[in-house]
């Protein structure tokens, strides 16, 4: 039986399909960038593809390689659960782990907690809310076991239950004359609310890229919290369609936006180096609820 291309030259391919960059990519994966071009060449050779359009100034995503990059996250995303699980059964059960979790996703990280708890009841599971900065601090730090999180990821943690949200809204005070719009588009926007850390990989930093008017530096570690700003009038905030779904607040409108592929990606992140068997359990207990959703 054919094995298929080797996972490596996969996890390449995604990498460089996320960042759009084969510098970032390498980086990302602790490799050179010689040896991620070579990778992604191989795979392109074996599969009789071309997976990107390269120029001298950009890289873009081929038509297939649009239509493999789900399935070739899917692949990564199956062989992440086949370790974990794995781990899991190998080792005993410890007391408890903490799990933190960006303040949009708070219903994801709960169900998560919830469905663990129903498998492992023996398993104790603590909720952290934590925003991008505060939940790399905590699992770099150790205080987290896992932490659902966007991009870029921390480098050198293993990540797995990626879904992407994308951002279809702007958030405007109830009263500006904007609330009244049908329909905008990022050139029409000005002081646009931007965290002053927009990482490559990260929607921040994509955002920023498209804007033609200077963005207004704000903390946007908790996007709900961020709608405090607008409401005061202290800035606009592109907003990603689970926001405009769970929150209501009649001093905020959601305007819808033409954002093009502008997107939150999310997934669950753990440090190998410190996956016991509870944190296994409950990183398949993510990929359960994402798999269902």
């Amino acid at each position: 039986m054919d094995p298929g291309p080797p996972q490596r030259e996969i996890a390449c391919f995604v990498q460089v399909a996320e960042r759009l960059s084969f510098s970032r990519a390498a980086a990302a994966l602790g490799m050179t960038q010689p040896a991620v071009s070579q990778a992604v060449a191989r795979l392109e050779r074996t599969l009789g593809l071309r997976l990107f359009d390269r120029s001298s100034r950009e890289v873009a995503l081929s038509d297939a390689g649009k239509v493999l990059l789900p399935y070739a996250e899917a692949m990564l995303d199956h062989a992440a659960a086949f370790t974990a699980e794995a781990a899991r059964l190998a080792e005993p059960a410890s007391e408890s782990i903490r799990l933190a979790y960006c303040p949009l996703v708070g219903a994801l990280a709960a169900r998560v907690a919830r469905r663990l708890a129903r498998r492992s009841p023996e398993i104790e599971v603590e909720l952290r809310r934590a925003g991008w900065s505060a939940a790399t601090a905590e699992l770099t730090q150790g205080y987290a076991a896992a932490a659902f999180m966007t991009t870029p990821f921390p480098t050198g943690y293993a990540m797995t239950a990626r879904f992407h949200v994308p951002v279809t809204h702007l958030a405007v005070p109830a009263a500006s004359r904007l609330a009244t719009a049908t329909r905008l588009g990022l050139d029409q926007l000005c002081g646009v609310l931007l965290p002053r850390l927009r990482p490559p990989g990260s929607v921040w930093h994509a955002l920023a890229s498209r804007l033609r008017s200077p963005a207004v530096p704000a903390d946007l570690d908790d996007l709900p919290a961020a709608l405090d700003l607008v409401a005061a009038g202290r800035g606009l905030l592109a907003a990603p369609h689970l926001l405009v779904e769970t929150v209501r607040r009649p001093d905020v409108r959601f305007v819808p936006l033409d954002a093009g592929d502008l997107r939150m990606t999310y997934g669950l992140v753990w440090s190998p180096e410190r996956a016991s068997a509870d944190v296994m359990a409950l990183v398949q207990s993510g990929r359960q609820i994402l798999r269902v959703q």
